[in-house]
């Protein structure tokens, strides 16, 4: 063995150790800088040299030419080679992008290479034919000249495949997959939300320089997300000094009027027309050396002010918020050697919101006294600190730890006495109290805080033909918790319409005499709750040829739940994920590729799981026949209170009794974990120095889902052997603790087969009927997409993408949309049989037809205009029943009562399916967003001026309908079914004025 490969054995070693010793805090990174990969002459020398930051990293060539620049912060680099002293070929500028490999060969090819072309100060849509990905790189220049929303989900809206969730709870699905599936970093810190994991920590735009949103098809280093991820990188510093300054203005006039909707009887159920949004912030930011040429700075600051109002659905209190919490946030990029770089990432979007409520009467729009005052806070510090490094000629490394904080905390002034009080309109079109139900808008009490700590080494090393690329991640996510309901006795009043003798969910039945009912809700939990994800993966990318690459990799990702008592509660290692992806440069020129994909993602228990399902949870549903209005007043302001009747059936607390079950008994002792398998093949091609254009498919698969069901019998058993509440894979063999010689005492593992048998049939009378099993999880995603794209030249820009899906099965996900049900993992899908039974169709994120348009046109130097369009078919509709016909359960399901729908013998009534989609689909929407800029440079600085105006056309089309076809087992439908709820936001105009110097 040659002395060269034993001395880069050596320090491959060395660092691997000194890597793995750094993370004693572990966790998750991702990409954030690009390559220079190409071709020269063997042997030579090769240098990048970033006249910005006076950065320079020189590689030698392989001997097949061959050479890779790795690890490369994002900005404008001169390329040269040279051998022997002599320049080969003459200096290419070139453009480092996010997460992008740039192909430039130099010194033995001729100047019609389109990867060496250059587009006169513009990002040329080169094709990276090294890459097997499916991704959308958006630059800070780029997002200047169109109008685009200010916040990083508009971004990621720009890519195509990626539509809103059309839930109450927000959030964006990418390729067909739930909102609670993707991953967001910023600099590499993962900044995704691990309690929920529907949202992200998020800082200002003018804190970004770019976006890179992967859609498909990414590599082993990223994982624990079967959805999309979001990569961006934040600005810095160079050997120039810059300020600026910009502000952003949206006053409430400025917003056009959201409409009120009246149900068939003129009654107003959603008031919105009243409600207005005003928007100040102010930046101030300023970068450059500290020492020229190795030592730079970039910080900003924020002022943020914020003053919108809005009504509850009544019309009968309105809330003025008031938010004035500034933004800091900055970066240090120090040029340590020509080999070796250290970066720190820092910021922090703590935000603190106080809303009053006042009462107020729609009529005369009038306020009345202040009757309570909500308290909001949320977001956190951040930072991430990153060492990179060229060990070798052919070995390079990046270490990176970070923390990434976010709070949740809700209070009010009235948290002591008042409870929430909730009714659907079916119940209000009968007992409308003509007055603000309850004397509170905040229906709890509520403080977590969530800190990820997070370490990772990643490596490559050229040998030869092939680049590996490999590392090791880790994090420990801590959820601290405190939430209850507010009001006396912490209790939430939910009120629903019912004849008497219906049957609700705790199987009591409504007394003579009432047509409705209360549900009294206690729901408590508080508790520190920890989860360690780590993984490793390998990465071999071969080139097989100059023109073909081979990617092969492979990912083992472990996750590890604990309790609140800090013991294993949830824990899945050995989840090996393969990905197997193809490259071919077909003209060897970089300007045709055809490119294929396999891979194998999963996704990890959120946090919430730990803590309502592994705590001392306390969920207490006690039900009353209603028996009217309670009329009070606090503070000058009348409200409605409900009187309770008889108490109706038992009080329910199967979901938890406060206190923390045996875990045995709590989670599947073999559980499997959630992925996604993966198939994308694609073709790109340049059609000229400014256009290009390509077509992929794409096939997703989710398999298996964890989510809670309540075992009600064993086989064992018989109808006896109630096991209760348990996470597990619903429609596969569970291993939980329980009665295995059926004396009533649990006392050793039993395994069910969830498929057929676990829940406990029972007749009107109560006769055992046998067991039933659960159906399997199941969701496809099948999409053909189109692209066009054309340059930005300093003349005009256009892209164009169409995505035609089909996103079918009997899950979403982790959350349901179409029930607005939000707990990550906890969804009603797999509660018990008849639930997702006959379920199957169009999931919530169907959109059959997704059509995104967006260009800049510069009128003359200093004018230009822009517009963003996205048109795409409405969500499926679904008409959701009570009960089944199967036994006496009474439960959301697909199945509807048509006949007999009042007798007391469940067996004797008559029920028909109501699969997904039955009742077709919502409206198209059509969004055009239009602006138009003034751009004057002056003495080295430049102003710009930016008047954006958002929804255009001012649609307001239903997004979101009430899908609950009965709410009871009735001869009766809801009369609110397919009554919309939810809008396109109206059109609003945003001004931007930034001056740089």
């Amino acid at each position: 063995m040659s002395s060269s490969r034993n001395i880069r054995r050596t320090v491959l070693c060395a660092a691997m150790g000194l890597a793995l010793a750094s993370l004693g805090l572990p966790a998750l990174a991702g990409n954030n800088d690009g390559s220079v990969t190409g071709r020269t002459r063997p042997g030579a020398s090769v240098t990048v040299v970033n006249p910005a930051t006076g950065l320079t990293r020189t590689v030698v060539a392989g001997s097949d030419g061959s050479y890779r620049l790795p690890f490369l912060p994002v900005g404008q680099y001169t390329l040269t080679a040279s051998k022997d002293g002599q320049a080969l070929g003459s200096p290419r500028q070139v453009t480092v992008n996010l997460g992008t490999s740039t192909t430039v060969d130099i010194g033995q090819v001729s100047a019609t290479n389109l990867a060496s072309v250059q587009v006169t100060g513009s990002v040329l849509p080169v094709i990276d034919v090294s890459s097997t990905e499916s991704a959308t790189v958006v630059t800070r220049a780029e997002l200047a000249r169109l109008p685009v929303d200010q916040n990083v989900t508009s971004v990621a809206l720009l890519a195509p495949g990626v539509v809103k969730g059309n839930a109450g709870f927000g959030g964006i699905s990418f390729g067909g997959s739930s909102i609670a599936e993707n991953a967001y970093y910023v600099n590499g810190l993962n900044v995704t939300d691990f309690y929920n994991r529907n949202g992200f920590s998020e800082a200002p735009f003018a804190f970004y320089q770019q976006f890179q949103v992967k859609t498909g098809g990414y590599s082993v280093e990223f994982g624990r997300t079967t959805g999309g991820v979001v990569n961006a990188v934040a600005r810095s510093g160079t050997n120039e000094f810059h300020a600026g300054t910009e502000i952003t203005m949206e006053p409430g006039n400025w917003h056009s009027v959201a409409r009120d909707h009246y149900d068939a009887d003129g009654r107003r159920y959603y008031t919105a027309s009243r409600d207005r949004d005003s928007l100040i912030k102010t930046n101030v930011w300023a970068s450059g050396p500290i020492v020229k040429d190795k030592l730079f700075f970039f910080a900003m600051y924020e002022a943020r002010g914020s003053s919108p109002r809005n009504t509850d659905d009544t019309g009968t209190s309105m809330t003025i918020h008031g938010a004035h919490t500034g933004f800091w946030g900055g970066t240090i990029d120090w040029n340590v050697t020509d080999n070796n770089t250290l970066s720190l990432m820092a910021f922090s979007d703590k935000n603190h919101d106080v809303g009053d409520q006042y009462g107020y009467d729609f009529d005369t729009d009038t306020l009345s006294s202040r009757i309570n005052q909500v308290y909001n806070d949320t977001g956190g510090r951040n930072w991430a600190l990153t060492w990179s490094s060229y060990l070798t000629n052919d070995l390079s490394m990046k270490l990176m730890y970070g923390r990434n904080e976010r709070q949740a905390r809700t209070s009010s002034l009235l948290d002591a006495q008042c409870n929430y009080v909730s009714a659907t309109n079916g119940f209000l079109s009968i007992h409308d109290p003509g007055v603000q139900l309850g004397c509170t808008n905040s229906s709890t009490v509520y403080n977590r805080e969530d800190t990820r700590k997070q370490g990772r080494a990643d490596f490559e090393w050229t040998l030869g033909d092939h680049l590996l690329r490999f590392g090791y991640d880790h994090e420990v996510d801590t959820s601290t918790l405190d939430q209850y309901y507010a009001g006396p006795g912490a209790y939430y009043y939910n009120l629903y319409a019912a004849k008497a003798g219906s049957t609700i969910p705790n199987d009591g039945v409504v007394p003579p005499g009432y047509d409705a009912y209360i549900r009294a809700r206690r729901y408590q939990i508080s508790g520190s709750y920890e989860t360690d994800n780590s993984a490793w993966y390998v990465e071999d990318n071969w080139s097989i040829t100059p023109s073909f690459v081979l990617n092969l990799g492979l990912r083992n990702d472990s996750f590890d739940n604990k309790d609140g008592a800090g013991h294993t509660y949830i824990k899945m290692d050995r989840q090996y994920a393969p990905r197997l992806g193809f490259s071919w440069d077909m003209k060897g020129d970089g300007s045709t590729k055809l490119f294929g994909n396999l891979g194998r993602y999963y996704l990890p228990v959120a946090n919430v799981i730990n803590i309502k399902q592994g705590g001392a949870l306390l969920d207490e549903r006690t039900y009353y026949a209603f028996n009217g209005w309670d009329i009070q007043t606090v503070n000058g302001v009348q409200y409605a209170v409900p009187k309770l009747g008889p108490q109706i059936g038992e009080v329910d607390v199967s979901q938890g009794d406060g206190t923390v079950r045996d875990q045995r008994a709590a989670v599947d002792r073999h559980m499997d974990p959630v992925y996604q398998d993966e198939a994308i093949l694609g073709f790109q091609q340049m059609l000229d120095p400014k256009w290009s254009w390509g077509v992929s498919g794409t096939y997703r698969r989710l398999h298996n889902a964890i989510d809670d069901m309540e075992i009600s019998a064993t086989p064992q058993c018989g109808g006896d052997g109630y096991i209760g509440w348990v996470m597990a894979n619903p429609g596969k063999k569970v291993t939980v603790w329980g009665d295995t010689h059926c004396t009533g005492t649990p006392d050793g593992y039993l395994t069910i087969d969830t498929s057929r048998q676990g829940w406990a049939m029972y007749d009107s009378q109560g006769n055992y009927l046998g067991q039933r099993g659960w159906v399997k999880p199941k969701r496809t995603y099948t999409a053909v997409e189109f692209q066009l794209d054309r340059a930005w030249d300093e003349k005009w820009a256009f892209n164009a993408s169409y995505v035609m899906s089909w996103n079918r099965g009997n899950a979403e996900g982790p959350v349901n949309s179409d029930t607005n049900f939000a707990d990550t993992g906890r969804t009603e899908n797999f509660d018990n049989p008849w639930v997702n039974y006959g379920g199957d169709g169009p999931l919530p994120n169907d959109r059959r037809h997704q059509l995104k348009l967006r260009g800049t046109y510069a009128i003359t130097p200093h004018w230009q205009v822009g517009a963003n369009m996205d048109v795409h078919s409405g969500g499926p509709i679904t008409g959701f029943g009570v009960g089944n016909p199967f036994d006496k359960t009474n439960y959301h399901s697909y199945y509807i009562c048509v006949d007999k729908c009042d007798s007391s013998v469940s067996e004797d009534r008559v029920y028909v399916n109501s699969p997904r989609g039955k009742y077709g689909h919502m409206p198209w929407t059509y969004t055009l967003d239009a602006s138009i800029s003034y751009l004057r440079p002056f003495n080295g600085g430049n102003l710009r001026v930016k008047l954006a105006v958002y929804n255009l056309l001012n649609q307001q089309r239903t997004v979101r309908v009430d899908q609950d076809l009965q709410t009871d087992i009735s001869d009766e439908t809801n009369p609110t079914f397919r009554q919309p709820i939810g809008f396109q936001a109206p059109r609003f105009t945003q001004l931007t004025v930034s001056l740089d110097i």
